[in-house]
């Protein structure tokens, strides 16, 4: 067993495909095949089902998936430790970001310091909901990721703090209130943004043992912003992940009480930590001080 064919059968459960596997490599579609069915040989069983337009892991491929990214992710701080020692001249970086807030707001100032810093170091970025980048944490997809704290399970490290408000059209009713009430909003055709927060905002309304009337779930927070502008409903979104400049369309609101919002950075387990990850947020906590 090999670092190679471990590298090989997590990029082909990933991309769920041998083609894809090996475009992406740079490799012939017959070395990746060689290269799982002579892991599949070594270890005894049957990591994929092969079907006609894709390959899916099978349960025990599903089971060694977890650990071959852990050996993977342990090999390469290995390696990035060793590049430590000559000055981090090498490495690879993998970063898991969500929503406007992580992705626009605080991710570029630390990515372009970092690769000021850092430029021999590959950062590979991969954006989804915030409950997505949790899962590629826990698969180990990815070294560090923004994250809505609090994340028990992982070692976090808080970056940013605003606040969740409430999205009226312009002609509202509540529009012209200073603050809304959660129970409120629930009057109204509610729309769901998928994207960033949406765990935090369903939370926040069951704790309240409230219900919205759901009638949309959007995609991303532009629609959102649409949806909200042309009357089809009222939402619930972080005031970060805001345009700078308001369309005339919405306005924003406090919800009353105020509900917090706080964005770090997570990883698995610090101490296994790569020394290009433990930069990146070191890097990302002395640019983003919490008063």
């Amino acid at each position: 067993m090999t670092l190679t064919q471990l590298e090989i059968f997590s990029l082909v459960a990933e991309l769920q495909g041998f083609t894809s596997a090996a475009h992406r490599l740079g490799i012939g579609q017959s070395a990746v095949s060689h290269a799982i069915k002579a892991l599949e040989q070594e270890l005894g069983v049957e990591l994929f089902r092969r079907q006609q337009s894709h390959v899916e892991l099978s349960d025990i491929g599903a089971q060694l998936l977890l650990r071959a990214r852990a050996m993977l992710g342990l090999a390469n701080t290995l390696q990035q430790e060793a590049a430590d020692a000559r000055g981090m001249k090498r490495g690879t970086l993998r970063i898991g970001s969500f929503g406007p807030t992580a992705s626009n707001r605080l991710l570029p100032s630390i990515l372009e310091r970092f690769r000021e810093a850092y430029p021999g170091v590959v950062v590979h970025i991969d954006e989804g909901p915030d409950r997505q980048v949790i899962q590629w944490l826990d698969e180990r997809r990815i070294d560090v990721g923004f994250v809505v704290l609090e994340q028990e399970r992982f070692d976090t490290v808080a970056l940013f703090e605003d606040q969740l408000v409430a999205l009226l059209p312009t002609d509202h009713p509540l529009a012209a209130r200073p603050t809304i009430r959660l129970k409120e909003l629930c009057d109204d055709p509610f729309i769901l943004t998928e994207a960033g927060s949406s765990e935090l905002v369903t939370r926040l309304f069951h704790t309240a043992r409230l219900t919205p009337n759901v009638r949309f779930r959007c995609s991303q927070l532009l629609s959102t912003l649409e949806a909200v502008s042309r009357g089809d409903g009222v939402s619930v979104v972080a005031q970060a992940s805001l345009p700078q400049v308001s369309a005339p369309g919405y306005v924003q609101r406090p919800l009353a009480p105020a509900v917090a919002r706080t964005i770090g950075l997570a990883v698995l387990d610090r101490r296994q930590a790569s020394p290009a990850t433990l930069a990146f947020i070191q890097m990302a906590q002395a640019m983003n001080p919490r008063s």
